[in-house]
């Protein structure tokens, strides 16, 4: 007999918007920032329109109704909603690929 444990998913507890930054509170208490520079409809946006969010389920994701923006938590926490994100794990033949294109 197999049990499965369920994974607790990282939920949102609150956003902050400057001119150049993202910080998203988490409900565990951990706060992440990210450059604003890394989503340019956040980035070209109103201060006005950056701070009329929503949380989306119950804080699985942000949106932006205004500027139809929408990020994840966890996207964000594993770097998926990152410009010049590769979008996949990380995996040994893609390290060797680096190191060979690198010269080592």
């Amino acid at each position: 007999m197999s049990t499965s444990i369920p994974t607790p998913s990282v939920r949102a507890r609150s956003v902050k918007v400057s001119d150049d930054e993202l910080i998203v509170e988490l409900a565990d208490g951990r706060s992440l920032s990210v450059p604003l520079v890394w989503f340019p409809r956040l980035l070209n946006a109103t201060l006005e329109s950056r701070n009329r969010w929503t949380l989306l389920g119950q804080g699985e994701g942000i949106h932006w109704p205004e500027i139809d923006e929408d990020l994840s938590v966890e996207g964000l926490l594993a770097a998926r909603d990152v410009p010049g994100s590769s979008r996949r794990p990380y995996s040994p033949s893609s390290r060797t690929f680096f190191n060979t294109a690198m010269g080592d």
